[in-house]
């Protein structure tokens, strides 16, 4: 239950725009039981994210909290909070992430994965991905090997995205789909545009999505 006090040191509008990625994703089945993480950057060195427990689908501001970005973790912080740290140091035109357990994402890191990455091509629904103007093109989605330890799983995440890119998503095997953009509503449509593709991949592959 979200039965702490919301916060003063975060905006109102931080609060909704959380609100609005779980509500989004709960909406849509992605974050069953107490799972998946999200995250809006409040300034350089913060985030306003959700505690670690709790229905997200469900989310009130009392499971909001004000974390760091750099140095010492929130007591109530989900283990999955550095991986959204992550993607604020590496690029401050981040302004949103959203981590999903949707079923399609998970297919997806342990059907279509090869060499570490999940390939979509030749689809419109790729131009819904921030920069993306034809669909006569390619994205390789990122795939990591699940790990226990997220502050290794971070580490590796982060030598590999220095090296090939940020993009807008990546997975974790059998686990689920952290994407990002600048802000919330562009964060929610990489969230569908990703569940989209990963299950029309899967249907064309001959697997139920």
């Amino acid at each position: 239950m979200n039965v702490a006090a919301p916060s003063v040191n975060i905006p109102d509008v931080a609060y909704k725009g959380v609100i609005a990625l779980a509500h989004h994703a709960g909406a849509r089945h992605w974050i069953p039981a107490t799972s998946g993480n999200f995250s809006v950057r409040l300034d350089g060195e913060h985030c306003a994210i959700t505690a670690s427990g709790g229905d997200k689908g469900t989310l009130t501001a009392g499971g909001i909290i004000r974390a760091p970005i750099n140095g010492p973790a929130h007591p109530r912080a989900s283990a999955e909070a550095p991986l959204h740290c992550l993607m604020y140091r590496l690029a401050p035109a981040i302004g949103a992430v959203a981590h999903v357990h949707a079923q399609t994402g998970v297919l997806a890191s342990l059907h279509l994965a090869q060499n570490g990455r999940v390939r979509l091509e030749g689809l419109e629904m790729l131009k819904a991905l921030q920069g993306v103007q034809t669909h006569q093109t390619c994205i390789d989605v990122p795939v990591f090997d699940n790990d226990q330890d997220m502050e290794a799983l971070a580490l590796r995440v982060e030598s590999r995205l220095k090296t090939e890119g940020l993009g807008w998503g990546l997975l974790v095997a059998g686990h689920g789909l952290y994407a990002w953009g600048r802000d919330v509503q562009e964060t929610l449509r990489h969230l569908d545009a990703f569940d989209y593709l990963f299950s029309l991949v899967l249907k064309m592959k001959g697997m139920p999505a």
